[in-house]
């Protein structure tokens, strides 16, 4: 598998074996594989290695080997000269296996995986630290696969390596039911850890991940035990370099110096519009110089295995940047037709440049075949992966008995098992409580759980005085105070919600929050869906939620976004009406670990009402007050956030009347639509078709509520700038509407 340098040129040999590189260099015929030494770069900018002293291998403690320096023209030679069949058959085992799935289910991108196959061999079975029977292990090196749409290389590392995934999972790829979609998801997929292929995500995620790590390393190693150590590896390509939201992230890990976020770039300029050339022609290297990264290049990322070994162990030194490595590859790598070129893309090569592809790469084997030399050599990773888990669980065995309190405290955030009675750390309000804004509310919530939730962490896009997110028992997380809870994203909306997206599938007892207007979640919706769908259990701290936000005007103000997000799959929008409801709101949103929760928030002063309850918030929609005997009002009004005040002014309106009123909180429509049919129908009646909705947003998607004789107001065009209270009068959010709606349905 390895390349070999002769004996004479080695100054000092190892006396001992490696695990991962086999004998030691007196027993392999003279020469010692050029895969344990230890190289690094004389220059950021070139492809020619020295030979030095660092650990080469993360997996033992294997003798340091020290070397003359070496000319980039003698690895070449020794390359030519040298055995490594085996590291190219598994190479190539890599590439017909995307080849053939994407063949077989005839769509899909076959030519990252083939051009990526050389980087993708190394990195998962010369460096990486994972347990394929145990995905889930803690102590794991991450791996993120930005560029999602070339998934077929992680499919084929998995199988590889011994994950559950099997020769028949690949053959599957892309089919109804199967283990191998067609863009990474970690809900489906052993060893996925975050769901890609809108093209930035998956590198933000990557930040996400390695803050994780870069925070609890910083809460729990003590100087004597490392017990948090681990890199997260990410590759990205050129459709993720031009995308906005992966230069957001990239900017704040180089703020962040996350040293153990090691990123290769695939330049292999192609997209699906042809070559790059036409629209991305930046100097990659010298922008994330800027970013406050470590750069490098690998020139030659087809087969230049040992300057892609050379690179990863100089990025593994740095410790105080993340890094960026640039990988020149081919694009389609072995195929004589479309290699290079756009073709190869997203697209399957067909059947006659499949066959020229086999010939051109001598690979003799039919469709799926992993050659036996290939799967004996894989197959030490089970072995491999079950003994670096034992030997991380004795370790925090050991630390648990040194650092109790520490270890407990860990353990919850590893397992996701929340506190023992941590709602009852929720603030209670009465009718009696001073009016505030829900924003503030918000606020007296997030200080109160993050006394109790040890995973809680989270902070705003530069608004945390406005969206008061602040938690302030803590510090701001910084490059030098890593261990502190409130994270400044600045004005990188997008890029926040994609980094707590992140943080969120680091592990299960992480609780990340984030915050801005509610309008601006159309800066980070992308981020927003994704974690819908990787049902990541993110926290949105959206304030400002309406025109109640006033004279900043319709640019700020929320009209749609209610709507929308109730459009959404695996979302729970929640719309508190005061404090109570504020902390319910907080409660589900804190059990709903693999869903995420939006909480819209008022800027302006609401009363703490009679009536509202947490238990009430869990049902999604309950009753406030009516006063009505036999379930059969005269008319229920339904509101939410700031309007459900207006109804309930327009429900004691009514009753002087003589009028028998309902007034229901339907604080979340995705919960209430949970609930049994029975207990719907005991809330809304389907014999009372007298009903008014009152909300400062679209009407859309009210009628399934008050159906096709009930009223609904609200706003259907966008909002103005004056002070709050006389848009609510110029919009005809007030209580005298409500009130005359419902008696048009008399």
């Amino acid at each position: 598998m390895a390349s070999y340098l002769p004996l004479s040129q080695v100054i000092s040999a190892p006396t001992s074996s490696c695990p991962c590189h086999g004998s030691a260099a007196t027993s392999i015929n003279r020469y010692l594989p050029l895969s344990t030494l230890t190289l690094s770069s004389a220059s950021s900018k070139s492809s020619s290695y020295s030979l030095s002293t660092r650990s080469s291998c993360r997996r033992s403690n294997w003798p340091i080997v020290a070397f003359r320096p070496i000319r980039a023209a003698a690895i070449d030679t020794l390359e030519k000269a040298a055995d490594i069949t085996l590291l190219e058959k598994s190479i190539n085992t890599i590439r017909f296996l995307a080849i053939d799935a994407v063949e077989k289910a005839n769509c899909g991108h076959p030519g990252l995986p083939m051009g990526c196959a050389p980087l993708g061999h190394i990195l998962y079975d010369e460096f990486m630290w994972f347990n394929p029977k145990n995905p889930a292990w803690f102590n794991r090196d991450r791996f993120v696969l930005s560029a999602g749409h070339g998934c077929m290389l992680q499919y084929a590392l998995l199988h590889l390596a011994g994950y559950d995934l099997q020769i028949e999972d690949l053959k599957n790829f892309r089919q109804w039911g199967s283990r191998t979609p067609g863009h990474p998801e970690n809900f489906e997929t052993p060893g996925i850890e975050v769901t890609t292929g809108p093209l930035g995500q998956g590198i933000a995620n990557a930040v996400g991940l390695a803050l994780a790590e870069k925070h609890l390393a910083a809460r729990f190693n003590k100087p004597d035990m490392e017990i948090v150590d681990h890199y997260t590896y990410v590759i990205l390509g050129d459709g993720c370099q031009m995308e906005g939201v992966a230069n957001e992230a990239c900017s704040l890990a180089g703020h962040w110096g996350l040293g153990k976020l090691i990123a290769f770039y695939d330049d292999n300029h192609i997209s699906i519009d042809g070559d790059t050339k036409i629209a991305f022609t930046e100097d990659v290297n010298k922008r994330f110089e800027a970013l406050g990264w470590h750069v490098m290049w690998v020139k030659n990322g087809n087969t230049g295995y040992n300057d892609i070994r050379a690179a990863i162990k100089e990025a593994k030194s740095v410790k105080d940047k993340p890094t960026l490595i640039k990988v020149t590859t081919t694009i389609g790598f072995g195929s004589p037709n479309k290699a290079n070129s756009h073709a190869v893309h997203g697209s399957a090569l067909g059947a006659k440049e499949v066959e020229a592809t086999r010939k051109n790469l001598r690979w003799p084997y039919e469709p799926f075949f992993v050659p036996d030399d290939v799967k004996k050599h894989w197959s030490r990773h089970t072995a491999e992966g079950a003994a670096l888990e034992a030997e991380w669980n004795a370790k925090f065995a050991d630390y648990e008995k040194k650092y109790k309190d520490e270890a407990a405290e860990l353990k919850s955030i590893i397992s996701g098992e929340l506190p023992a009675g941590w709602e009852k750390a929720l603030p209670t309000y009465t009718p009696e409580s001073p009016a505030d804004a829900t924003r503030n509310l918000s606020q007296q919530c997030l200080n109160a759980l993050a006394k109790v939730l040890p995973g809680l962490l989270g902070g705003s896009a530069d608004l945390a005085s406005s969206n008061m997110t602040l938690l302030k028992m803590f510090g701001n997380f910084q490059k030098e105070t890593t261990e502190e809870r409130n994270v400044r994203f600045g004005v990188r909306e997008h890029g926040m919600g994609a980094i707590s997206n992140g943080i969120a599938h680091h592990c299960p007892g992480l609780l990340p929050y984030c915050a801005t207007f509610f309008v601006f979640t159309d800066y980070m919706r992308g981020a927003i869906r994704l974690a819908a769908l990787s049902k990541a259990g993110v926290i949105y701290v959206m304030t400002h939620d309406s025109i109640g936000l006033g004279e900043d005007g319709p640019t700020h103000q929320p009209v749609e976004h209610l709507a929308s997000f109730r459009a959404m799959p695996n979302i729970l929008m929640l719309r508190p009406a005061d404090g109570t409801e504020t902390a319910g709101a907080y409660r589900v949103a804190i059990l709903n670990r693999e869903r995420p929760s939006i909480l819209a928030l008022s800027r302006q002063k609401l009363p703490q009402l009679s009536g509202t309850s947490i238990e009430g918030v869990e049902k999604g929609g309950y009753i406030v007050s009516c006063n009505s005997t036999n379930n059969k009002p005269d008319v229920i009004l339904m509101g939410t956030g700031s309007e459900l005040e207006i109804a309930v002014k327009a429900a004691d309106d009514l009753r002087k009347e003589g009028k028998t009123v309902r007034v229901v909180s339907l604080v979340s429509w995705e919960l209430f639509d949970a609930q049994s049919d029975s207990y719907k129908e005991s809330i809304l009646p389907s014999a009372v078709t007298a009903r008014v909705s009152i909300e400062a947003g679209s009407t859309f998607g009210w009628l399934k509520f008050i159906g096709s004789k009930g009223k609904a107001i609200g706003i259907d065009r966008f909002g103005a700038s004056a002070p709050a209270g006389r848009i609510y009068k110029e919009f005809g959010i007030t209580k005298e509407a409500v009130i005359k709606a419902a008696k048009s349905l008399w």
